[in-house]
This record gives structure tokens, sequence and C-alpha cells, in this order.
């Protein structure tokens, strides 16, 4: 829709910014003009309905009408609004622009979400409102209004999934949630799954003081209660207990483990003039062409200076030996994807940008209520498609036969 330029110039000639855009400017004034017409639209409908509509067999009642207006003050996001809404006769006109019991235009509750979305307390939405609107909004407010995401995050988390995902990363951030008086440390857990189609998608979030076996099985029997079925490869750093859980509940499902943290931890050990030469003897490892010729590449870093040097290095590698095998078998292809848990740090830092403001939270649910708006925020980046999945799924294909569900 365009608008009349010249209508523009009228309304601005002779007018200061704060002639237009303060409390009492002309942008509020339109505002109101805008609302009361589409109020009043909105009525001229509802009576032409209700005339259309059949008086009932035996009753002589008039037609309904127009019956004056009542006032109501209302919050927009360029401050309050006196509104007058039409009545009816009848009383059965419910406006849709501003519902009979509602207070404040939608998109003022958009703005205070997106705000707490993006990690701003309570007391600073409510600041932030009052210097830039001249509105103000109780703390009672903003928490009523974040609250309402809450039937949301429910929806989300137990929405239906999909039979199978190719490719899940594992991985958690830690955040304080006061319970029975006291603030504990918690791990919340963060599935991202792979999609046939390349797409990703969050599958859901799940608290816990301590990770184990017991809770890893309880997180899967969720996935499997909304639709999963199978997950062909699931990619995790070190999670305790995860391996067994993950056996239990999907069979095939192939565990590997993050070959950027195995090679984090060993440069931990390192001294920094050798850790490029560290880093150099362990590559061999990873990017040997089979499990045989990465155990001779071990063996052979295992009898170096360097592993005398640093000794701790080579155990750690064979003791995550199990894990690390898997990574060998997968086309150079798949290998780049699946190399490290990259995605989901991505995309768990935005959450932690998001919590930072926060001491700690007052329940489980009110930490998976700015998490969820967090992800909302930021779903445009997390949620593209793989870089060059065509390749990718070509592979997984072959490798997986009729377990892989082509989209």
């Amino acid at each position: 829709m365009s608008i009349d330029k010249d209508l523009l110039d009228r309304l601005m000639e002779g007018r200061s910014p704060g002639d237009l855009f303060g409390k009492t400017g002309i942008l509020a004034e339109l505002t109101k003009a805008l609302a009361e017409r589409a109020l009043s639209t909105e009525m001229d409908v509802h009576l032409d309905e209700e005339r259309a509509e059949e008086a009932p067999e035996g009753q002589n009642q008039p037609p309904n009408r127009r019956n004056g207006s009542s006032q109501k003050t209302v919050t927009t996001d360029s401050g309050k609004v006196v509104l007058d809404i039409p009545r009816d006769r009848n009383g059965t006109f419910d406006p849709m622009l501003i519902a009979k019991y509602q207070r404040r235009f939608p998109e003022f509750d958009r703005k205070i979400i997106s705000m707490y979305a993006r990690g701003m307390t309570t007391r600073e939405i409510q600041g932030h409102i009052e210097e830039i609107y001249g509105v103000e909004a109780s703390p009672s407010l903003i928490s009523a209004i974040t609250d309402a995401v809450m039937e949301e995050v429910t929806a989300w988390q137990n929405r239906p999934l999909e039979p199978c995902y190719p490719i899940v990363f594992m991985d958690a951030i830690r955040v304080n949630i006061r319970s029975d008086g006291a603030v504990s440390n918690k791990a919340v857990f963060v599935a991202l799954a792979i999609l046939p189609d390349g797409t990703r998608d969050v599958l859901g979030l799940w608290f816990q003081a301590n990770e184990g076996a017991k809770f890893w099985a309880k997180v899967l029997s969720d996935l499997r209660n909304r639709g999963v079925q199978d997950i062909l490869i699931a990619v995790v750093d070190g999670l305790k207990g995860f391996p067994q859980a993950i056996e239990a509940a999907f069979p095939q499902t192939r565990i590997q483990t993050c070959i950027v943290h195995l090679l984090r931890h060993s440069m931990n050990f390192a001294s920094y003039k050798d850790r490029k030469a560290v880093a150099a003897a362990l590559k061999a490892i990873y990017t040997a062409v089979d499990a045989d010729a990465a155990e001779l590449a071990l063996v052979e870093f295992e009898e170096s200076d360097l592993a005398r040097r640093y000794p701790a290095i080579a155990p750690s590698w064979r003791r995550a030996w199990n894990e690390v095998i898997p990574f060998l078998d997968y086309p150079p292809e798949v290998r780049r994807l699946i190399y490290t848990t990259n995605a989901i740090e991505a995309l768990n830092s935005k959450i932690r940008r998001a919590v930072r403001t926060r001491g700690h939270f007052p329940s489980d649910d009110a930490a998976a209520k700015l998490i969820y708006l967090a992800l909302n925020a930021t779903s445009t980046e997390w949620k593209r498609s793989v870089r060059e999945w065509h390749a990718v799924r070509s592979q997984l294909a072959i490798m997986f036969e009729d377990r892989f569900p082509m989209a």
C-alpha cells in the first residue's frame, strides 16, 4: 500500500519532532483515529452479519443496531491512547482489534517479549518502556506477559517429532536455579537435530542436576514417546551414561564423540611451543583412511618424544577409542559435518548470552521460558540448511540404506 506523500507533507508542515512523536503528538492522534475507524468498520460488519441471519420463528425482534460508545485506555508501543469503543444494543459485539478485556495492543506485548528474549531483566524492561514510550509497566505486568509464553513452551516441549533424524547433536549449558530455598547449578541439555532435508531443529530442553544413565533413559524415552523411532548418528561430548541409555532406546544408533573436544582436551596438557607439533601428530590419527591406519598413527604417537613428554595425551585417546573408531568409517563429507559439536555450541552461546544477566532463575519453568524465547529470537540462524547437505545426504543414504528417510 502506497502512502500519499502530499498528505504526509501537509501533516508534517510546521511541526517539530515532538509534535509528531511525543505522547500527545500526531502519531498518537493517528493511532487513535485509525483504531477507531477499524473498530467502526468491525461494528458495521458485525451488524450486517446479524441482520443477514433470519430471526427465530415466532419472534418479532427488532434488528440489532449501534448504541453509542464507551471509552477504554489502551497501551500501544507509542504510549497510552484513549479509544471510543462502539457498542451495540444487544451487547454481542466483541471487536477483534482490541478485545473486551484487553488493555494492550498485541505489538506492545511482542516488544516486551522480544526484550525479555534478548536477556533484559524485568526491571530493565520496565525502565526501557517508561523511558522510550512514557508508559508505566509494572514488574507484575511484564511477568504476566512473558508468563503467557509458557503455554507455547509446554506445547513445543510436547509436540510430535519426526520418525527418524539422520544426525542429533547433544550438549549442555549450566544455569543457576532456586529450589527449596537454595540455588543449585543445573545442566540444561539441548538436542539439535538435522532433518532429512538438511534443515535443523531443536527437539527439546531437559533439566538435570547430574547426568547419568537414568537421566538419559528418561530423555530418550521422551523422544520415543513423541514419535522418534530412529536416530542414525548421535554426536556427543563425553556425556556420562549416554552410550548405555541410547543403546537401550535406539540400539542401531551410532554414537560419535566430538573429535574437536578430544583435541582440546589433549592440547590442555601440551605447552604452547609444542601445541602445533602435537596437533599435527594427532591429526594423522583422525584423518586416517580407516581404523587400521588410525591405530598405526596412534601407536606411532605413543612411541614419540611428544607422547613421553606429555604422557596423559595418548591414554585419553585410548579411553575414547571405541567412540573415535566410528568416525573413521565415514566418508569425508560426513566427517566434516560430525567432526565437532560446534553447531550446537554456537546455539548454546546465544542461549548463554540471554541467561548471563540472570543471577539465578526461580524455577525450571522460568529458565525454560527464557531459553525458548532466545531460541525463537535466533531461529533464522540455526534453522537454516546444512552446507553441502546434498553430498552428505547421498553418503548417508548409501551407508544406512533403508533407514535413511529421503526428504
